[in-house]
């Protein structure tokens, strides 16, 4: 046992019983047979259950590392990106060290998708994949924290009640963090708030910041151990929301009723349609690396705040929602071609809104809107 081993990522020793326990999970074969053959699989499971099996199987044969294993995941997410994302781009890694652990903190748009888009950049550029912060409330079924650990995540304890054991959990983690950075020279992957961002408004959440200070020596002043954490913003856009709808629905809840009540599993069920929903143009924009001389979480906060907003890749979605909500506006900020937005351009995008717009109650359009519209809010405020 190692100070960490409840919440850290499997090691390669840990990778073949983790990848059988999976394999012989039926509930996971099941899931992936939807995920794959949506129609077929539900129409004939008894066929396309023991295909996929036997497919991942096969795969999956001899596979006794991490690194093999998120090689072959690679080959996943390149397939998913060809069939559900028109265009990829990334900006800033130029600035960053290959051979520097960096904390990346990111807007938090996509469960999974997040991460996956981080990962993928980092990849494609010759920089080591992410250690991904995952809440042990996702973490609903086995095959889900199997997967999960197998793919470099680790732990937020989120389900601890009292002040006492939140305040330990939260030193735990911050000790791993840190540990995964100095020691480790692992890069680690955080989101700059607890859920996702679902109306659109990115902003970083300074307990998320003074977390991380629980583990500085008290002779290490604040703004050196934020030197030496090698925070680097990152600001994620996607032009269409796979969740956009549900998330809606959920927002409105949370008005007009004060709560919202999720089905057992939804969490998880949010992860799949993010996963294979269409995403239309999608940026990835690393920031500057955080060494000013900052006195407290607050700043901090402030300036993964300025960055995020700044880099967020305004697409024709974001604007088209704004105008909708707000009426004509003469200095919205340029669209993710470099342009002024002019409205009449975007006709095909315009009719895209629509079409989703249409499959959401009317009660919940302008919150619906918000979603898309918020970010060029964001934008002006910057």
């Amino acid at each position: 046992m190692t100070q960490f081993d409840d919440i850290r990522p499997y090691n390669d020793e840990e990778v073949a019983p983790a990848i059988a326990r999976v394999l012989a999970d039926p509930e996971l074969i099941g899931a992936v047979a939807r995920l794959r053959f949506p129609r077929l699989a539900t129409r004939a499971p008894w066929i396309f259950k023991p295909l996929v099996k036997w497919v991942l199987s096969r795969q999956l044969r001899g596979v006794s590392s991490v690194d093999e294993l998120q090689h072959i995941v690679s080959h996943y997410l390149d397939s998913m990106i060809d069939r559900c994302v028109d265009n990829l781009t990334v900006s800033g890694l130029d600035k960053l060290d290959r051979n520097t652990p960096y904390l990346f903190i990111s807007n938090h748009r996509d469960i999974a998708m997040d991460p996956a888009f981080v990962n993928w950049a980092l990849n494609k550029n010759g920089f080591n994949t992410v250690r991904i912060a995952i809440g042990d409330n996702l973490l609903t079924k086995p095959y889900v924290s199997d997967l999960m650990r197998l793919n470099k995540s680790f732990i937020v304890k989120r389900s601890a009640t009292s002040a006492r054991e939140k305040f330990k959990a939260s030193k735990h983690l911050s000790a791993y963090i840190h540990h995964s950075i100095l020691q480790e020279k692992s890069n680690i992957w955080i989101a700059q708030r607890e859920g996702r961002a679902k109306d659109g408004l990115d902003a970083t959440n300074t307990a998320i910041i003074s977390m991380l200070a629980l583990s500085r020596p008290k002779t290490t002043p604040f703004a050196e151990f934020i030197r030496e954490s090698n925070i680097v913003p990152v600001s994620i856009s996607y032009e269409w929301d796979p969740c956009d709808a549900a998330k809606a629905k959920e927002l409105y809840s949370h008005a007009e009723h004060g709560s919202y009540e999720k089905e057992e599993h939804e969490d998880v069920a949010s992860i799949a349609a993010g996963i294979v929903g269409q995403k239309g143009s999608v940026h990835i924009a690393f920031g500057d690396v955080l060494d000013g001389n900052f006195e407290n979480a607050e700043e901090v906060a402030q300036e993964i705040d300025r960055q995020v907003w700044e880099r967020y890749v305004l697409h024709p979605s974001n604007h088209l929602a704004y105008v909708l909500l707000n009426g004509e506006a003469a200095d919205l900020p340029v669209s993710a071609d470099n342009k002024p937005f002019i409205e009449k351009e975007y006709d095909e995008e315009k009719q895209l809104l629509k079409q989703r717009l249409d499959n959401v109650p009317a009660t919940q359009r302008d919150i619906f809107l918000g979603i898309y519209a918020n970010p060029v809010v964001s934008h002006l405020r910057d």
